[in-house]
């Protein structure tokens, strides 16, 4: 069995020292309501979430006479979960929430995630359909369908995903007809369905994109719809089947207490549906919950990554080898602190977004930062996260390679996050097209000029290294910069398209750096004053700054020349 233990101290750290999430008066919170929070929070993971992991995985989800049963032990939790109230939590008070800070939900949603993303998912999902509705629903939806969502009786999904249409949205066959009392009649399969069924929830509210008649084609002309598994009275009661089905579940490399469902609708009968927005205006309405989704990508990766380590450190300091513990073996020790630099980094990342949806209430130019960061985000602790949790496998040995310690799940579950809510090589494509060349650099150039204000502010006697180093990384990527507008320019896009997962990895690894600067500096004035494990903590992140820099910011330099000297259009070469 595996062992769980959080990093309660990075946490509180990041939300009330460095973002100091308690200022935002709006929620009423101080500094100790946060910790509170956080410490209640953490004991229903330790004592409920975590200990469903390993054997949800085991027993993984079945498909029996129709119905998806998933693993019996996710069902006490999943009823606690709501009736303690944790799904309420960071949700509008108008619809029966608990508001908090957005950084403060986000770090109880990774603890839960890193304890058992599997089953966080049915929740999670069901969240980000929850909020679609709420936004755009109209008052039938809001009266009947979101009061059940809230207490967990119904769950929800988002239907994109078709055998012939997976990263190309806008090539689905799913199509809409509309009913004379205003309702849709839906008809399509969507595969890769996360949460698509199970029976965790009494129904399922899946918002489902289609194309209604004399749609053009593309992503452009798609409509969402509301489409509930069980047809609704004028009431809300439920009204029977609305020929909604599961005709299979896949078998996957991980996250085997998710129901990943092949979803029919309107195969053996009607199905019935509601528009949710205007119409032709599905994929904007659906962006609502897939930014959400992927925000949460990302959260999978770091929280995973964030537990891997601890788990690696507590065997590593209680295996011995050659007389001593291995964690006193330099080359695992240096793994150990490559690890939590990493992982703490994605942290800081993470919560640091979050919080930026609290900033954009005020401040609209935040928001062209947030668009920045998602897909940095989703694609960097999905794809960083995998790799702290291979290392946890290697810092464990052989045991890691066997189920006994937990470790190698973590693998397994964590290679999804690179893959879903659209793969990282799409990420990084929206990244640099949209969120950058698109945006004229104006976002980018924003949230550059905060780095560079934060480099020039270091302290040369303490941090020369590594203000050195970030200074090249700087200039390394204005010349980056220049070549891809270059390529814009001379309408190359080939050009630009083949190096977008390599600039968004650059971008990702000095916006990381960056935030691990911020937490270097705080933690190093507030050590000079503290003492015992206070002083401890803060001269460990001065260390995770520095191991960073010099283990990850430094490819930064090889990164750049690869962009800048490998110039041939791929697209042109043999393979």
């Amino acid at each position: 069995m595996g062992y769980y233990k959080a990093d309660i101290r990075d946490i509180e750290f990041n939300l009330t020292e460095l973002l100091k999430v308690q200022e935002l008066t709006k929620y009423g919170l101080g500094d100790q309501d946060v910790k509170g929070i956080i410490a209640e929070y953490n004991k229903f993971v330790e004592n409920e979430i975590f200990p469903t992991r390993e054997p949800s995985d085991a027993q993984g989800v079945k498909h029996l006479n129709g119905k998806v049963i998933v693993p019996e032990s996710l069902k006490s939790v999943q009823k606690s979960f709501y009736e303690n109230g944790w799904f309420a939590l960071g949700m509008p008070e108008a619809i029966g929430g608990t508001p908090v800070p957005e950084a403060l939900y986000v770090a109880c949603m990774s603890l839960a995630t890193g304890a058992n993303v599997a089953w966080m998912m049915y929740p999670g999902l069901s969240r980000a359909a929850l909020n679609v509705i709420n936004l755009k629903g109209d008052e039938f939806m809001k009266t009947h369908i979101l009061p059940k969502m809230m207490t967990g009786e119904w769950g929800g999904t988002m239907c994109l995903t078709e055998a012939g249409a997976g990263s190309d949205v806008g090539a689905l066959r799913t199509t809409a007809t509309p009913l004379a009392d205003g309702k849709w009649s839906i008809k399509g399969t969507k595969i890769f369905i996360s949460s698509g069924e199970s029976d965790l929830y009494s129904n399922n509210i899946h918002l489902v994109l289609a194309r209604t008649p004399g749609a053009g084609e593309g992503s452009k002309n798609i409509s969402l719809f509301v489409v509930p598994r069980f047809k609704l009275n004028a009431d809300g009661s439920d009204a029977g089947s609305n020929n909604v089905a599961c005709s299979k579940i896949e078998h996957k490399m991980g996250i085997h207490a998710s129901a990943t469902c092949e979803m029919q609708f309107g195969i053996d009968g009607q199905t019935e549906g509601w528009m949710i927005g205007g119409e032709k205006e599905g994929m904007a309405t659906m962006f609502i919950m897939m930014n959400e989704a992927r925000l949460y990508c990302g959260i999978q990766g770091e929280s995973q990554g964030n537990l891997a380590y601890q788990m690696a450190a507590k065997y590593a300091n209680e295996r011995a080898q050659f007389g001593k513990e291995i964690a006193h073996h330099p080359d695992v020790r240096r793994n150990l602190l490559k690890m939590r630099a990493m992982a703490r980094g994605m942290r800081a990342l993470c919560l640091h977004t979050a919080d930026l949806f609290n900033k954009a209430e005020t401040d609209h130019k935040v928001e062209g930062i947030i668009g920045l960061l998602t897909p940095i985000c989703k694609a960097y602790c999905s794809e960083q996260g995998f790799l702290v949790s291979s290392t946890a496998v290697q810092v464990h040995g052989g045991y890691g390679y066997c189920s006994e310690y937990g470790v190698e799940q973590f693998v397994r579950d964590t290679q999804i996050a690179m893959i879903y809510e659209g793969t990282n090589g799409i990420q990084a494509i929206d990244f640099v097209m949209r969120k950058i060349l698109k945006d004229g650099g104006k976002s980018l150039g924003m949230l550059t000029q905060e780095i560079v204000n934060a480099v020039q502010a270091l302290d040369e006697a303490k941090f020369k290294k590594e203000k050195d180093l970030f200074g090249k990384v700087l200039l390394s990527a204005q010349t980056v910069m220049q070549q891809l507008s270059t390529y814009a320019k001379n309408n190359q896009h080939d050009l630009i398209l083949q190096n977008c997962s390599d600039f968004l990895h650059f971008a990702s690894q000095m916006v990381v750096g960056w935030k691990l600067l911020q937490s270097a500096v705080l933690a190093d004035q507030k050590a000079a004053s503290a003492s015992g494990d206070d002083k401890k903590y803060y001269e460990s992140k001065v260390v995770d700054f520095r191991v960073y820099c010099s283990h990850y910011l430094t490819h930064n330099l090889s990164v750049a020349k690869t962009i800048t000297d490998f110039t041939d259009d791929v697209s042109a070469l043999e393979i």
